[in-house]
This record gives structure tokens, C-alpha cells and sequence, in this order.
């Protein structure tokens, strides 16, 4: 397992689309293993590989120790609720900066387990709220897309701030 650099906002490879992952094998549990390792470092609770530069359909969430990671290759919504729900978001990709999105309560995704197995999860609550952003960015829609437009440029701009801080 290695820790891998994470790619930063507002790098364009954050907006595109990740391809289908096709081969279950040893290297997509490895990169599925080095996802881990670099969200627990950054620290997060959820990471796609676009998050480190591979345009792959893989999420990895660990919202809890005790249930341990869990692993989502190809992952898709398939169905969610009418109610809605806000929750305070953030980024491995744009570290310091939160801000309240709403989204779905309850989400049924449909996705592959590391073996290629076809799965099904009904989620609510932060894991619902994880699997909407986690399938945004692999959709190529970074989470403050879901702000309003003076909300996201006030985010960026506390982002930038924050940004330069560290870099002095």
C-alpha cells in the first residue's frame, strides 16, 4: 500500500468523467488498497481515483473503524428519495474548506464488488451523502458545483486564501 499524491482543485483532471473499470484483478484491488491508505493520510472518510489521478470509476468510504473500508468499483444511482437532506461537505482535493450541500436522504446505488460481483446498497443519511459525492466526481462534477455560484466563489476564495497561507 502506498500513499499517492492527491490532486488538487482546481486541477482539470477533477472535472472529467473516470472510465469504467473493466478488469478486476490485482493491481484495481492495489490501486483499491493505495486509495485507502491516502484517504486515511489526508485524512478523509471517502476518495475516488480521480482523486489521485487515475480515471477510474473506484470509490473507497470507511465512515466507520469498526465496519471497516468498504470498496465501490462502477458505482451508480439507481434510484433516491424525494426528501433531501443538507450536510457540511469538503475534499481531500481542496483540504480546509466546508460548506453545507444538499442532497438526497436515501440513495440505492448499484456498483461491483473488487471481484467484478454486481452489488446493490441502499444507504441514508452521511452514507447516502458519500455516495452522492463520491459518484458526482466520478462523474466529473466537483462538489462545490453543487453551490450556489456566489456561495462556490466565496469557497474558492477562502480555498486560494488558505492555499497560499500553507505555501509561505
Amino acid at each position: 500500500m502506498t500513499i499517492r499524491p492527491i490532486v488538487r482543485y482546481p486541477d482539470p483532471r477533477l472535472a472529467l468523467p473516470a472510465e469504467p473499470v473493466t478488469m478486476f484483478d490485482d493491481p484495481l484491488r492495489e490501486l483499491a488498497a493505495d486509495l485507502l491508505k491516502t484517504m486515511h493520510a489526508a485524512p478523509g472518510i471517502g476518495i475516488t481515483a480521480p482523486h489521485i489521478g487515475v480515471p477510474l470509476r473506484v470509490v473507497v468510504l470507511e465512515l466507520d473503524a469498526s465496519e471497516g473500508p468498504q470498496a465501490y468499483v462502477n458505482p451508480e444511482i439507481v434510484w433516491t428519495s424525494p426528501e433531501m437532506i443538507l450536510h457540511k461537505e469538503g475534499s481531500v482535493s481542496m483540504p480546509g474548506v466546508t460548506d453545507e450541500v444538499e442532497r438526497h436522504a436515501r440513495v440505492r446505488i448499484r456498483y461491483q464488488d473488487l471481484d467484478g460481483n454486481m452489488q446493490t446498497e441502499e444507504s441514508d443519511g452521511l452514507r447516502a451523502v458519500c455516495h452522492q459525492h463520491e459518484i458526482d466526481q466520478l462523474d466529473g462534477v466537483f462538489w462545490i458545483r453543487r453551490l450556489s455560484r456566489l456561495k462556490r466563489e466565496r469557497l474558492i476564495k477562502r480555498f486560494e486564501k488558505l492555499s497560499r497561507g500553507s505555501a509561505s
